[in-house]
C-alpha cells in the first residue's frame, strides 16, 4: 500500500523555514503559491505533521528545496527492498513482551520527540523546547459546570472578588497532573482554551519516551483532527489501521507487534483535541474510538477535551479540569519564558522576569493578574511587557490581543479550520453579539446568568437579523446551538454550574459593554450611550467601563466634560453641601506654613513621650514630618470633655502644645496658643486644684482652643452631615477619582479641556 502522505523530518523543517525565511512570505503567501485555500497544510509541514504526499512535494518545489532531503524516512513512502530493511526483526515466538516493549520503544524515540519535543508559541519566529517552557500543572477533580448551584448563590459574590476565571471564593481542592494520570488508566483532561491541555498531554508523552514516566509502555501521540482527515481522505476510519499506518513509516512492518501490545496493555494513547474534529466526523471518529477502547481495554488513556465539549462522553473515564496558574506557577513560567526570549545574558533575563513579577503585583495591573493566570494570556502578557518592559497603558489594546486570540487567532496558529456554528457569522457579527449580550447583563447587574436567560438575549439578537425566522421553536433551537458554539469554540461564555453561564472572565464583559457604547453607528446614538454610561458615575462597578470607553473613544472630550458635569450635578441642590464644599476649596488653597515637625522640634525623645493619639503620631513619623494642620487635628482629640484630668494626662496636654508652639512662628496664632497653655494648671499643682480646674474652665477653655485653631487655620468647622448627605459625598469623592482616572488613563483628550477640568478640580 502507498502512504499518502509525508513529513518533514527535523532537518528538513529547518531548511525549509529558512528557505521560507529567505523569502520573506506568510504562511497565507505560501498557500497562495500551492493554490491551497487554507493555510493548515502549511502549519502541518512546518511543525512536522503528516502532509498530503501531492502538497508536500508542491511545497518543497516552491520553496525551492529537494522532497527526499526534506521528507523523514523518505523511503517508507514506496515501500521497497530498502524500506523492508527497516522493519525490526521480531519474532513473537522467541522475545518476551518486556524486550517487545523496549524494542519498540527505542524505534519510535524521534518520532515522539519530533511529535511532543518542540511547541511554537504564538506569535514567536522560533520554536521553543517544550522542557524549557513547561510548568507543572495541577488539576481539579471537580467540574465546575457539573456542579450544582442555585443562581441565588452566584449573585451574592461582590463583582470586586469576583474570581475572573474560577467560581469567586468557591476554593476546589487541586491535584497534580501527574497524580491524576498516576491514580487513573483512563483520563479526560478538560479545560478552555489556552489553558495548556495539548502541552500537557506532550510533557507526558516525552516523559514516558525518556523513561521517566511509564517507562514499561509504548507512547503513541495521536492528534485527532490529523486523524480524522486522514480517515476522511482515505474513506475509512480505522483508530488501529492509522497506528499500524504510523509504525510503518518508522520501520515497524509487523501489524502481529502493534496488536500483542495492544492486547497486553502496554500502550499508552494520547488523544489530544477530541473537540477539535469537524462536526461531520465528531460522531464516526467518537464511534471508532469508543470500539477501540472496548477491544483494547488494558491500556492506558489520556485524552483533552475543551470543557464545554461534553457531550462528547467516553465510558469508564475519569474526567479531570485543568486549574487556572497559581502565583507559584506564573512565576516560574515568567522566568522561564524570559530565560528563552529575552535574548541577554542569563542574571539579565532573571532579573527582567523578576520586574515582571514585581510590576504585575502593582493594585493597578490586577486586572492582569487575573487574566495571566491562563497560560495563553501569560504568553501574550510576558511578549508584550518584553518589549517596553511595562503593561499597556491601554488595557484595551492588551483586552483586544487577547480576543483576537481566543476569537480566531489561536485555533488558525493550531492549524484548525472548524466549521463555524454562527450562522456563518464574520468577524464583526460576532463581536456585535458578544457586546450586546456583555451590556444587557452587566446593565443588569447579571454576572452569572441562567441556560434560558441567556439563550433569551441570544435569541432577542437573532430574531433582528434580516430573514430571521420567527417561529419560536426554531429561534429557541437556534439560540442554544448559538450558546453552545460560543462556549465550546473560544470559552468566552461557560458554564460556571449545571445551567448557570458567565462570561469565563469578567474583564471581558467589560471590554464588551465599552466596546457596545465606543461602536455607536452615529454621533447622536453615542451621545446617547454616553449619557446612559455616566448615569453610572457612582456605581463603582462601572470603573472599568468608564475607562475602557475614555481609551477606546477617538475622542474621550466629550465623555470627561459630561463626567465633570454629572460630579457637579451631584451636589448643586444642597447649599449645606455647597458650603462645605466652598469651605474645602478655599482650606485647600491656602499654603500650609513650611515648618514640619521633625526630630530637631520635639521637647522629648520619643521613648519619653506618653503614650496618646497626637504623641505616637508625632512619635511613628519622626524625621518624614507631618503637616501643621494634621497635628492640630490629633491634637483636638487629646481633650475629651469627659476625661478624667489625671496627672500624666494634663503633662501630655502641655508638652503637645509646647510642642506645636515650637514649629509655629512668633504669630497671633502663636501667642493665643500660648495663652491657653499657660492657662493649664502647672505640673506642682496638686491632683484636687487641677480637678477643680477642670470642672470650672475646661469647657471654656476647650471652646477657645477650637475657636483659635478654627479662626487662624480655618480647619475643625463643626460640620454635621445626615446619612443621605453622607452618601452624596462619599459618591461626589468616588466620581471625581473616577474623572481624575479617567484623565490619567492615556486617552485622547485636548489640552484645552484638560485644563478646564483640571483647574475645576
Amino acid at each position: 500500500m502507498v502512504k499518502r502522505s509525508l513529513q518533514a523530518g527535523l532537518v528538513g523543517m529547518k531548511q525549509a523555514k529558512r528557505s521560507f525565511s529567505l523569502k520573506g512570505w506568510t504562511q497565507e503567501n505560501l498557500a497562495g503559491e500551492v493554490n491551497l485555500k487554507t493555510r493548515q497544510p502549511i502549519w502541518r509541514f512546518f511543525t512536522g505533521k503528516p502532509v498530503d504526499r501531492q502538497i508536500f512535494l508542491a511545497i518543497c518545489g516552491v520553496l525551492d528545496l529537494d522532497w527526499r532531503e526534506v521528507a523523514r524516512q523518505p523511503s517508507t513512502e514506496f515501500p521497497n527492498v530498502d524500506a523492508l530493511s527497516n522493519v525490526i526483526p521480531i519474532h513473537l515466538g522467541s522475545r518476551s513482551i518486556d524486550e517487545l516493549v523496549q524494542l519498540v520503544r527505542s524505534q519510535r524515540r524521534e518520532t515522539i520527540q519530533t511529535q511532543c519535543g518542540i511547541l511554537n508559541l504564538l506569535d514567536t519566529n522560533r520554536p521553543v523546547k517544550i522542557d524549557d517552557i513547561y510548568v507543572d500543572v495541577n488539576v481539579l477533580e471537580e467540574i465546575s459546570s457539573q456542579q450544582w448551584f442555585e443562581i441565588a448563590e452566584l449573585e451574592n459574590i461582590d463583582p470586586v472578588q469576583f474570581d475572573r476565571i474560577g467560581m469567586g471564593s468557591v476554593e476546589q481542592q487541586q491535584i497534580s497532573g501527574m497524580q491524576a494520570v498516576a491514580t487513573y488508566s483512563k483520563l479526560r483532561v478538560l479545560g478552555k482554551p489556552g489553558v495548556g491541555k495539548t502541552t500537557f498531554l506532550q510533557h507526558l508523552a516525552i516523559l514516558c519516551n525518556r523513561g521517566e514516566f511509564a517507562e514499561n509502555q509504548v507512547p503513541i501521540f495521536i492528534a485527532l483532527r490529523d486523524f480524522a482527515e486522514e480517515s476522511r481522505d482515505n474513506g475509512k476510519y480505522g483508530l488501529l489501521n492509522y497506528i499500524h499506518q504510523t509504525f510503518l513509516a518508522e520501520g515497524i512492518g509487523d501489524p502481529a507487534i502493534v496488536d500483542t501490545l495492544l492486547k497486553t496493555g502496554r500502550v499508552i494513547l494520547f488523544l489530544d483535541g477530541m473537540d477539535e474534529i469537524l462536526n461531520q466526523d465528531s460522531t464516526v471518529v467518537l464511534k471508532e474510538i469508543r470500539k477501540f477502547l472496548d477491544r483494547y481495554p488494558k491500556n492506558q488513556f489520556v485524552i483533552s477535551c475543551r470543557t464545554a465539549a461534553n457531550e462528547l462522553q467516553l465510558q469508564g473515564f475519569i474526567d479531570v479540569e485543568i486549574s487556572p496558574f497559581t502565583e507559584s506557577q506564573i512565576n516560574t513560567f515568567a522566568q522561564k519564558w524570559f530565560g528563552i526570549f529575552a535574548k541577554t545574558p542569563l542574571q539579565l533575563s532573571l532579573d527582567q522576569s523578576i520586574q515582571f513579577i514585581q510590576k504585575l503585583e502593582l493594585p493597578e495591573n490586577w486586572h492582569f493578574r487575573q487574566l495571566v493566570r491562563t497560560p495563553l494570556f501569560l504568553h501574550l502578557a510576558c511578549w508584550m511587557f518584553h518589549g517596553q518592559s511595562v503593561f499597556p497603558t491601554k488595557r484595551a489594546e492588551f483586552y483586544k490581543q487577547g480576543l483576537d486570540l481566543l476569537l480566531g487567532k489561536w485555533d488558525e496558529a493550531k492549524g484548525l479550520g472548524r466549521e463555524d456554528g454562527y450562522r456563518g457569522f464574520l468577524l464583526p457579527q460576532k463581536l456585535r453579539l458578544l457586546s450586546q449580550l456583555a451590556t444587557i447583563t452587566f446593565e443588569k447587574g447579571q454576572y452569572f446568568f441562567e441556560h434560558q436567560v441567556i439563550a433569551q438575549y441570544i435569541g432577542d439578537y437573532l430574531r433582528s437579523l434580516p430573514n430571521a425566522t420567527l417561529d419560536p421553536e426554531e429561534l429557541q433551537l437556534e439560540s442554544e446551538a448559538l450558546l453552545r458554539d460560543i462556549e465550546t469554540h473560544h470559552g468566552l461564555l461557560t458554564e460556571r454550574a449545571r445551567g448557570i453561564f458567565s462570561f469565563s472572565y469578567l474583564v471581558f464583559q467589560e471590554y464588551f459593554t465599552a466596546r457596545k457604547i465606543v461602536a455607536s453607528h452615529n454621533l447622536s446614538a453615542l451621545d446617547q450611550s454616553l449619557d446612559r454610561l455616566v448615569s453610572h458615575i457612582t456605581d463603582r462597578r462601572w470603573h472599568e467601563v468608564f475607562l475602557l470607553t475614555a481609551t477606546m473613544l477617538r475622542s474621550a472630550d466629550s465623555l470627561v466634560q459630561l463626567m465633570h458635569q454629572s460630579v457637579d450635578a451631584l451636589v448643586a441642590q444642597d447649599p449645606y453641601l455647597q458650603d462645605f464644599l466652598r469651605w474645602a476649596r478655599q482650606k485647600s488653597q491656602i499654603a500650609s506654613p513650611p515648618q514640619i515637625f521633625t526630630t530637631r522640634a520635639f521637647c522629648l525623645s520619643p521613648a519619653q513621650l506618653p503614650n496618646s493619639t497626637v504623641t505616637s503620631t508625632l512619635s511613628s513619623t519622626l524625621d518624614q514630618g507631618v503637616l501643621l494642620d494634621s497635628a492640630l487635628q490629633d491634637l483636638l482629640l487629646e481633650f475629651p470633655i469627659d476625661r478624667n484630668p489625671d496627672v500624666l494626662y494634663l503633662n501630655t496636654c502641655y508638652e503637645a502644645l509646647t510642642t506645636i508652639l515650637v514649629t509655629i512662628p512668633d504669630t497671633g496664632f502663636y501667642k493665643s496658643l500660648q495663652q491657653l497653655r499657660d492657662q493649664l494648671p502647672p505640673v506642682n499643682h496638686s491632683l484636687q486644684r487641677r480637678q477643680d480646674w477642670w470642672q470650672s474652665h475646661y469647657v471654656n477653655w476647650l471652646d477657645q482652643l477650637r475657636g483659635t485653631i478654627a479662626q487662624y487655620r480655618n480647619i475643625n468647622h463643626p460640620w454635621q452631615f445626615r446619612p443621605e448627605q453622607q452618601q452624596v459625598l462619599e459618591g461626589y469623592y468616588y466620581a471625581n477619582q473616577l474623572l481624575m482616572d479617567c484623565l490619567n488613563s492615556n486617552c485622547e483628550i485636548t489640552t484645552k479641556i484638560r485644563q478646564e477640568i483640571e483647574a475645576g478640580l
